[in-house]
């Protein structure tokens, strides 16, 4: 039996998004598709990768102003509130160029499973885009590659 290649166990044509859209327009995105990246291409060549971790960590990093306790009362730090309007209207307006890991890691559709796993292993990432002549044609996930170990592919 011929060893398997990422091209049979990836998912193929994925969905992918540009990298102007808003962060939220991609958190949507995922939600209704019920998947964990969108590949992010830009006249026809992946850029990045956005991915749930990436969308959660956007949301982490808005910090909350800062108070002075002084005279028995709470005074707002004046410079903290700017800081926060500024990270605030940044986080709302955030576009996927933002918050995408660049130069994501790649695998080609002609590869061996194996790769993929050792790839996905040793980068610690749990999905990998998949190109074919430079062109995105999948998405290889780590429950992709255990499905195809148990022989449980759908």
């Amino acid at each position: 039996m011929a060893e398997h290649t990422v091209r049979d166990i990836m998912t193929a044509d994925p969905v992918v998004v540009g990298p102007d859209m808003t962060v939220t327009g991609a958190a949507h995105l995922m939600v209704d598709r019920r998947i964990g990246a969108l590949p992010v291409v830009d006249e026809g060549r992946l850029i990045g990768i956005v991915t749930e971790g990436d969308l959660i960590m956007q949301d982490v990093k808005l910090e909350f102003p800062t108070y002075l306790h002084l005279l028995d009362g709470y005074i707002l730090y004046p410079p903290s509130t700017a800081r926060f309007e500024s990270e605030l209207k940044k986080a709302v307006a955030a576009s996927v160029r933002d918050v995408m890991t660049r130069d994501p890691i790649t695998i080609a559709a002609d590869a061996s499973v194996e790769d993929a796993a050792t790839l996905l292993v040793e980068r610690d990432v749990s999905r990998l885009p998949v190109l074919d002549g430079g062109r995105v044609v999948g998405i290889v996930s780590k429950s992709d590659v255990v499905r195809s170990l148990v022989g449980k592919q759908e």
